[in-house]
């Protein structure tokens, strides 16, 4: 099997050749390497099962949008954007001040500007920097969504054929290696970290649920925009980001009400393309499986029980074998990166055991980010640890 058709076996639920490794996320190696193409490279030199990620290879126009990566964010041209510090601020900490001026009205932002605030004294526009630092958000009621619109413009044409040339050479490096064209990542209510605020959301369920879907109904016809144009480039894989749409703040009855309808429509869009979909969901996975088989989602990014202390990999796995693939297994933070050799041995064997062979991609979820020599060193346990079980 290529990597690509060992990918897609297990995505589909499938038992391929040997279960996959591909790590989700990897920022450790890829702050090391020079290029995404020297990522890839190293990434199979190492033995992985390396995706060619359209996410990471984008131009951007708008580097205030971290967390919205893929096609580029832009304003409407003429949304004007005033910004200032006020020592002052609120308690220790100096405010940070936005203010978006738009045709339909002014949407402002306000942050703390904390000891570990990256950004100097500037306020990004997607970053999941904000959410904890707020105490302002752009959008506050009903009324903001007309503003926003102005901020979530449609790609223009120059937009559009900036994407195809950048991502021309990834598909053709992806097709003659046997890797996995990847897409995404689609966003719904993490946009809501962001913009609104994830405690002022959630209470809008009980207090203004018609503001909640209207701005959910906004996000996701900006996100079906830029998803149809990832998806028109062949991707096998399209992946929408959920790091929000987990138990910490959903119960299944409110999930069923305000995410699973727009996951369908998602969902079913990418299968109209000929695209697998994949979901991130690092908590919480378990107690919403049903539903994400309902959606048709394909597989789940995210899988572990360290952290998700809801999870039982064997009735997850029990729920979903032939109908849904698992990725993940490892816990990426505290197994990994701050764990014993032991400790990610016993991971990796349990996961492949449990999870595995069939449905299964193992990863540490959801990032390796520490570029220490003893998580560097670990992360080799993992993979030496993962081809003895395999038999890579």
């Amino acid at each position: 099997m290529t990597s690509r058709e060992r990918m897609l076996a297990a995505i589909s639920g499938e038992r391929p050749d040997r279960v996959p490794l591909s790590f989700m996320i990897f920022a450790a190696l890829r702050g090391r390497t020079s290029s995404w193409r020297d990522f890839i490279e190293t990434s199979l030199g190492l033995g992985l099962d390396a995706t060619v990620d359209l996410i990471e290879i984008a131009p951007q126009s708008l580097a205030d949008a971290e967390d919205a990566r893929s096609v580029p964010v832009h304003f409407h041209p003429e949304v004007r954007v005033r910004e200032w510090r006020d020592p002052a601020g609120d308690g220790p900490y100096a405010l940070l001040h936005k203010e978006y001026v738009t045709a339909a009205g002014t949407l402002r932002v306000a942050v703390r500007q904390t000891e570990d605030w990256l950004c100097g004294d500037h306020v990004p526009f997607l970053d999941d920097y904000i959410e904890p630092r707020a105490v302002e958000f752009p959008v506050k009621t009903e009324q903001d969504l007309e503003a926003l619109r102005f901020l979530l413009a449609d790609p223009d044409d120059r937009t559009i054929e900036r994407c195809r040339a950048a991502w021309a050479e990834p598909r053709r490096l992806a097709a003659q290696r046997g890797l996995l064209l990847v897409g995404g990542r689609g966003v719904a209510f993490d946009s809501a970290a962001w913009l609104v605020g994830l405690m002022n959301s959630v209470l809008a369920t009980r207090e203004r649920p018609e503001f909640l879907t209207a701005y959910l109904e906004t996000i996701e016809a900006w996100n079906r925009r830029r998803m149809e144009l990832v998806l028109d480039q062949g991707v096998d894989l399209f992946i929408r980001r959920g790091w929000y749409e987990g138990t910490s703040f959903w119960s299944p009855q409110l999930y069923r009400r305000y995410l699973l309808p727009g996951l369908k429509r998602e969902a079913a869009l990418a299968h109209q393309a000929g695209a697998k979909f994949g979901y991130i969901m690092t908590a919480g996975s378990l107690q919403f499986v049903e539903m994400l088989l309902e959606a048709g989602v394909d597989v789940v990014q995210g899988v572990e029980d360290v952290q998700d202390h809801g999870m039982d990999f064997a009735a997850i796995k029990a729920a979903c074998r032939g109908r849904m693939g698992l990725w993940g297994g490892v816990n990426g933070f505290v197994t990994l990166e701050r764990g014993t050799d032991e400790d990610v041995r016993r991971a990796v064997a349990r996961a492949m055991k449990t999870l595995g062979p069939d449905g299964f991609i193992l990863s540490p979820v959801d990032n390796v980010r520490d570029t220490s020599a003893e998580t560097c060193r670990r992360t080799l346990v993992l993979m030496e640890s993962y081809r003895e079980l395999a038999g890579a």
